[in-house]
């Protein structure tokens, strides 16, 4: 029996509650504006010509936006490596840049084809082209289980690499004091506890 009271009662509150809220004479009509996802404010899915392909072959703007940004950002990386900067993140790549420098470039490719589509997809590229399927963030970055890593990732080192994507998300074109820059970073800094295993 005391269930079922309890049970009533959580009801009739709920219905009390429910009644009062609904007859408010306050309430908002109007539709709220949804800001745009990252993906369309950096071009969406307007299909332009790919710099990098044949005549023809086209590229939404927005995976297009971010496979510049992934580019300039290994470029930022590659640059640190090889001026034996502070910090740089040679050891993370190690098996990479391996390959690399022996002329093949395959996992490199595969490694900017895999980042764009991550940022595109979980940003608002809804498309096909924009699947990701590759593995998990825990997984990712644990070299016990992803031999394209050299060693795990310290928080440094992850705030390293939010820097040297930020300085490529300016390279081309996202101003560093805009909201849109500041997203890009909220969205790195969501994925710091699982990539961030040191």
């Amino acid at each position: 029996m005391k269930k079922f009271s309890k049970i009533a009662l959580s009801v009739m509150v709920i219905g009390t509650v429910a009644f009062f809220t609904s007859c408010n004479d306050d309430d908002d009509t109007t539709t709220p504006i949804l800001e745009a996802s990252i993906y369309e404010r950096l071009g969406g899915t307007k299909m332009i010509q790919d710099p990098d392909a044949v005549d023809g072959v086209l590229i939404e703007e927005g995976r297009l936006s971010y496979r510049k940004v992934v580019n300039s950002t290994v470029g930022l990386i590659v640059a640190d490596i090889q001026s034996g900067a502070q910090g740089n993140l040679s050891a993370h790549f190690a098996p990479l840049l391996g390959e690399v420098s022996a002329g093949n470039t395959t996992n490199l490719a595969i490694l900017v084809d895999n980042f764009t589509d991550f940022f595109s997809f979980n940003t608002g590229g809804t498309n096909a082209i924009n699947t990701y399927s590759g593995l998990g963030m825990v997984e990712a970055h644990d070299p016990s289980i992803n031999g394209r890593m050299g060693v795990k990732s310290t928080e440094a080192d992850y705030n390293k690499f939010v820097g040297y994507v930020g300085a490529a998300a300016v390279v081309n074109g996202v101003p560093a004091d805009s909201e849109l820059y500041a997203d890009i970073v909220d969205v790195l800094l969501s994925l710091k506890g699982p990539i961030v295993q040191e």
